[in-house]
């Protein structure tokens, strides 16, 4: 029984080390297939007496469970979205354009949960247990506008039925509770806007983190990097030759990313005319900035003197849009152009670009915001007159129906919602600025898409054989894929969608729908339009420096919400926190009302500048210990890294050297002289040649027991087996010289024994 247990040992021990074997394929499928045959025909026969079953049915569990383990991570590996397109694109193009639809497909996941906050407790309620569409004034089409509510036109500028529904701030109603549950709405909407930023916050950190753990920077490799990726690339359990052509392919990126860092790292330069020609650049893309925004001013500034106008075409009415939209796509060709005065490498190029054009998309978006708040503090100042013509006319209308009826004792009905005068409601108008600015920023960047790549392929590919030059080769070629743009362009565009979130809760979903879009058309775009970049590079080994400009985004688009809040009064009229001073407020009747009332005394404690001034010093002061720690740790592994690389070049040179030293210990025993032929020293003083002791070497771990004398071949300083040793008798008569023609005989050379007694 014991030898069958070893037996069965060594069988699964081949089984586990089978790919490990220098055997050819066949030989290897051969032993697997008698192994596991052997293991499962007597692992069960281990058992002894009663429980020899309960032992098979042990192993017989214990294969199930390791089985349904391995397809349970199948399984989970198959459920990740886009995986296998992604591996597509990264095979073809490089792992630089495969790390934008990664990101993408990372935004939309964070956008599903941020739709699943804002539906599940702010819309479903609100529809389910909120008040009908007609009911109350905010719920309802104004008369004068009922007529176009319906009309296409109308519905594309998101007024009319659009604008009375869920998709706005608005439409909300400002009932403390809702239905039989009691819902609090409005406070549900105010943590829901709040709670978005924190969660965004809390995963673009978490991610952040994970990624530095993963990838850590872009530090050197190892050593030997070709002849790994010669030798070590290829995958042999690949069956089908669609994957064999994408791993074929895949390979072939590699080698030319590698060899760009190599070609980048040995370039030789003129410092001078190359520090020159980088501020220039640097200069035009500023006056680019500043001319964007502006441009983007003038044209807010423009739109608020066309608000008074209603025969406005179709461009002045998206003049705002159509602006911005532009600008995105024509300034960062224009960098790019630019950007080759500097002569980067292709990554730290593209970081350039996307900080450019992340400058450029962040200067127009706060240009647009100023202007807008301007326009939405002028709607402020209106509504004291509005609210009161509102009154004014609700008091007008009971007057008339109590005259005309000539009873003061009769209820007259309530007022048609459609008939009531309305106030400005800025929050809306402000979610209808950012929801147009978003579908024109669609509509933009497929319709780009589709002209300017799909169009310009198709030209290409039909038209180079009958027209007079190459025109895949020359002009206009194929296009490439626009790494900067499209990842500025997200980020740009989730930072629109956490700012216009809060005024319209209908972003969100908008968002999801074109984020899951866009994956299948770009990657349908960049497979079958585009061709891989003439300088191919590797990107980094984590996205956090797209995960930077996105918390950066993150912080700015945080602020004008907060403004928002605690300064800005709300409307009137309209949405969840009307009637009250600043929309904050309804934190304050929660704890008030709902609380127990020391609970309120702590808030009202945690609240005070006393106490929150040196929680935030503490915290400044804990992420700068934090900080330093972390510095030190790196300088730390950079010291740890330096030091392993000495320890193998210092291994690799002794065993490089070991020849090379020995001969040249050989060389210096031979200048000395043959001392056979020399009379024997004088006995005056008998002397002991002190044997050089050799130097202590280091000795790499696991290097023992491998028959190697590091003391013996390192050194140079080694014992000379020919020294004299101690004379401890007088000297005899001197022997008779060689014969003439003899050879010199034994003597003391080098290899030839002791000298003669």
């Amino acid at each position: 029984m014991a030898r069958l247990m070893e037996e069965v040992e060594e069988k699964k021990k081949l089984i586990a080390t089978i790919r490990n074997k220098p055997w050819r394929m066949k030989r290897r499928l051969l032993n697997l297939k008698e192994a596991q045959g052997f293991v499962d025909k007597f692992e069960g026969a281990l058992g002894k007496g009663k429980g020899r079953k309960w032992f098979a049915y042990k192993v017989m569990m214990k294969k199930k469970w390791i089985k349904f383990q391995r397809d349970f991570e199948n399984f989970r590996t198959a459920c990740i979205p886009w995986e296998r397109k992604i591996k597509e694109v990264e095979s073809h193009f490089g792992s630089s354009v495969a790390s934008y639809f990664i990101f993408l497909r990372w935004m939309y996941g964070m956008n599903l949960v941020l739709f699943g906050f804002t539906f599940g407790l702010v819309v479903i309620p609100e529809v389910l247990m909120g008040l009908p569409y007609g009911s109350i004034p905010r719920k309802t089409v104004p008369r004068a506008e009922q007529a176009t509510a319906q009309d296409y036109s109308v519905l594309m500028d998101f007024q009319g039925y659009c604008k009375y529904s869920v998709l706005f701030y608005g439409f909300y109603n400002n009932q403390r509770t809702i239905g039989l549950l009691k819902f609090r709405l409005p406070l549900s909407y105010l943590m829901v806007g709040i709670g978005t930023f924190g969660y965004s916050l809390m995963v673009v950190i978490r991610t952040m983190a994970k990624n530095a753990d993963v990838g850590g920077g872009d530090g050197d490799e190892g050593e030997f990097t070709f002849a790994w990726k010669m030798f070590t690339s290829w995958d042999y359990l690949i069956g089908n030759s669609e994957t064999a052509d994408n791993k074929y392919a895949s390979i072939t990126t590699s080698f030319k990313e590698s060899i760009v860092d190599e070609q980048e790292n040995q370039k030789d330069e003129n410092i001078h005319l190359r520090r020159f020609l980088r501020v220039m650049a640097n200069f035009l893309i500023t006056c680019s900035l500043g001319g964007s925004g502006y441009l983007i001013y003038f044209v807010v500034k423009r739109s608020q003197e066309f608000a008074n106008r209603t025969d406005l075409s179709w461009y002045e009415k998206n003049e705002l849009e159509l602006i911005m939209s532009l600008l995105g796509l024509v300034c960062p060709p224009l960098f790019e152009t630019i950007a080759e005065m500097e002569d980067y490498h292709p990554r730290i190029a593209l970081k350039w670009q996307l900080g450019r054009i992340f400058a450029l998309f962040l200067g127009n978006l706060y240009t647009f915001l100023f202007a807008l708040f301007d326009e939405v503090n002028t709607k402020l100042e209106e509504e004291d007159s509005i609210k009161n013509a509102s009154l004014w006319a609700m008091k007008e209308y009971y007057a008339n129906y109590t005259f005309m009826i000539n009873d003061t004792d009769s209820t007259p009905p309530p007022m048609n919602p459609a008939d009531i005068i309305r106030g400005p409601c800025w929050e809306t108008a402000v979610g209808i600025e950012f929801v147009k600015l978003t579908v024109s920023d669609i509509q933009v960047s497929y319709l780009t898409i589709l002209i300017g790549d799909f169009a310009r392929a198709v030209i290409v590919r039909f038209l180079n054989y009958c027209w007079c030059w190459d025109l895949e080769a020359g002009f206009p070629s194929y296009g490439e894929f626009d790494i900067s743009g499209n990842v500025l362009g997200l980020v740009f565009n989730q930072g629109m969608i956490w700012m216009g979130a809060f005024y319209a809760p209908g972003l969100v979903g908008i968002n999801v729908l074109r984020l899951l879009s866009s994956m299948y058309y770009q990657c349908w775009a960049v497979m079958a339009t585009n061709v891989p970049h003439e300088r191919v590079f590797k990107a980094s080994k984590s996205n956090n420096f797209y995960m930077g400009l996105l918390l950066l985004i993150l912080f700015l688009s945080l602020l004008p919400v907060v403004y928002t809040i605690m300064t800005l009064p709300p409307s009137f009229d309209c949405g969840p926190f009307s009637g009250k001073a600043k929309m904050f407020d309804v934190i304050m009747e929660t704890i008030d009302l709902d609380l127990p009332a020391f609970l309120g005394t702590i808030f009202s404690y945690a609240a005070n500048p006393g106490l929150i001034i040196p929680a935030v010093l503490l915290m400044v002061l804990a992420i700068y210990y934090l900080n330093s720690v972390s510095e030190a740790y790196q300088n730390a592994n950079m010291e740890l890294k330096k030091k392993m690389q000495m320890a193998r070049d210092e291994e690799k040179n002794r065993r490089n050297n070991t020849d090379s030293t020995n001969q040249v210990m050989k060389d210096l025993e031979d200048l000395l002289p043959n001392r056979s032929f020399m009379p024997p020293a004088p006995p005056s003083k008998p002397e002991k040649m002190p044997e050089l002791e050799a130097k202590p070497t280091k000795t790499k771990p696991g290097s023992a027991g491998r028959g190697v004398n590091l003391q013996r071949d390192v050194t140079l300083a080694s014992p000379n087996p020919n020294a004299r040793g101690p004379v401890s008798r007088p000297p005899g008569p001197r022997g008779a010289g060689p014969a003439p023609g003899a050879g010199p005989g034994p003597g003391r050379g080098r290899g030839r024994g002791p000298p003669p007694r």
